[in-house]
């Protein structure tokens, strides 16, 4: 088995595609769209210009989901490293039926609630700093939220509410 490699390569009009080939030879390709929207695709053969055994379409919440998962919060520095402080900081997503679609922030009573503290909103490419009570949500949006573990677990499900 040999090293993983990584290449870059632009899409005019798309955006970037990343290509990985594994220490197992396994290749791999990311399309990152200018919208935010990424398709994973696995590939059998020498290049991502072949049909894909694999490939999976996801929006920018979806990916960004997907990235949580492969770098867990208590292991990535991308966010905030707050566990030594019994402090997590988590991504929430809003679905597009959310029953806080449209709504206010303080409307859902979250930090009332819980003790966390929204403190950034993810919306299409740009972040939103500092929201207030009166900041309006929307479906799509990505809530940037520090607290307890079980201040956040519980963040998590009053934000989730359909």
């Amino acid at each position: 088995m040999g090293a993983a490699r990584t290449s870059r390569t632009p899409l005019p009009g798309i955006g970037v595609r990343y290509d990985l080939v594994t220490r197992e030879r396994r290749r791999l390709s990311v399309v990152a769209e200018k919208d935010g929207a990424r398709t994973l695709s696995s590939h059998r053969g020498k290049g991502p210009e072949e049909d894909p055994e694999l490939s999976v379409r996801l929006d920018g919440q979806e990916a960004a989901l997907v990235v949580d998962a492969l770098r867990p919060a208590h292991h990535s520095p991308s966010l905030l490293s707050t566990t030594e402080l019994g402090l997590v900081a988590e991504r929430v997503g809003l679905s597009a039926s959310s029953h806080w679609n449209g709504r206010l922030l303080g409307d859902t009573r979250t930090r009332t609630e819980t003790g966390v503290s929204i403190v950034a909103v993810l919306r299409r490419t740009e972040a939103l700093p500092s929201p207030g009570p009166d900041f309006r949500l929307a479906g799509g949006d990505t809530l940037i939220v520090i607290g307890t573990r079980e201040g956040v677990d519980a963040a998590a499900e009053i934000l989730g509410r359909e």
